[in-house]
């Protein structure tokens, strides 16, 4: 435990990847939904997320350098493990970049750019929860390379947590119509959020079984006395919180919605930290043996305790500027 630093370089990792979930979650849901409301509606759909989903980005930016410098052993790992899902996602990512600035230029191709940030947006999700399928599943080692083949993230359970994690954005995205929208939008909304729930709430429960059967050592660290009784609050918790979303999407105010999909994603975050804990690289690698020396770990922290802040302050400021209700006639337009 000679890494003094390796707590503090885990909760900022930790925190830079909840956040980047959190808020690109939402953008890459409104993006899925956006292929399913009416015609009329998709300019305000748009316009919800104008101001703040390219800034969301800033954080998976984050999250993969502070991993490569602060666990170079975990990236050298993990990377070649998630090779081809990592590419799709980044491809589908700027796809859905481009498609958000063309639809506003090209105005006779708007269907198909329409299609395109869709359907940049789902594949870039289904990316994203095949790569945490794989990470909690864990890699084949040999020594301190991977040694598995480059399809071995295809697997039911990676597809299991992809399909997941698509009812989770859509969840969030949902959420965040609520609170952005008003009207027929909004209560299209409502309903789209609780299909969205039920479809979390059933991935939950399959991830939950699943993944106790398939390892041990997670079986043992949920259901071994005592720390059933310790770890108990958090499945209630995630239970209360699902059934508080389910009644605040249907008759609850408009911020209600948003802040619980939030908790639901907390307390699935909390679970999987849970029951990995202390690896980095799952049932071979803890933190403190993937991690860097700890004077790169300190010259590292000073850079990012200086920026850190910046990104929160700036991050903050753009949606207590771009706060309210959005309209059709007021947002994203071209210049």
């Amino acid at each position: 435990m000679w890494h003094s630093l390796v707590p503090i370089w885990t909760v900022i990792l930790g925190l830079g990847v909840f956040i980047y979930v959190a808020l690109d979650g939402f953008d890459l849901g409104v993006g899925i939904l956006h292929g399913l409301v009416q015609a009329n509606q998709r300019e305000t759909v748009m316009n919800s997320i104008g101001p703040f989903w390219d800034g969301n980005e800033t954080w998976l930016i984050l999250g993969g350098v502070g991993l490569l410098a602060a666990f170079p052993l975990a990236f050298a790992i993990i990377i070649p493990a998630v090779y081809f899902p990592i590419l799709i996602m980044l491809l589908a990512l700027v796809f859905r970049g481009v498609a958000f600035e063309f639809r506003f230029k090209h105005k006779h191709l708007r269907r198909f750019w329409d299609a395109a940030f869709c359907g940049g947006s789902v594949v870039a999700t289904l990316a994203q929860g095949l790569v945490l399928g794989s990470f909690i599943q864990g890699f084949k080692v040999d020594g301190r390379v991977f040694a598995g083949s480059s399809f071995d993230f295809a697997t039911p359970f990676s597809l299991l947590t992809g399909v997941a994690l698509v009812f989770g954005y859509c969840l969030l995205g949902a959420a965040w119509l609520v609170l952005k929208t008003e009207g027929p939008l909004q209560d299209w909304s409502r309903r789209a959020g609780r299909v969205s729930l039920v479809g979390v709430a059933c991935c939950i429960v399959g991830v939950s079984i699943w993944t106790p059967l398939a390892s041990s050592a997670i079986a043992e660290r949920w259901f071994a006395w005592p720390n059933t009784a310790y770890l108990l609050p958090l499945p209630v918790l995630t239970l209360a919180t699902g059934l508080y979303a389910w009644r605040a999407l249907g008759r609850g105010g408009d911020l209600q919605p948003f802040l619980a999909a939030v908790a639901l994603f907390v307390f699935s975050f909390l679970g999987v930290a849970i029951s990995l804990w202390p690896m980095i690289v799952p049932g071979r690698y803890t933190l403190w043996e993937a991690a860097s020396s700890e004077s790169t770990q300190a010259f590292l922290l000073v850079g990012t305790l200086v920026l850190l802040p910046v990104i929160l302050f700036y991050t903050a400021w753009s949606y207590w500027v771009f706060r309210g209700k959005v309209r059709t006639d007021v947002g994203y337009h071209e210049s």
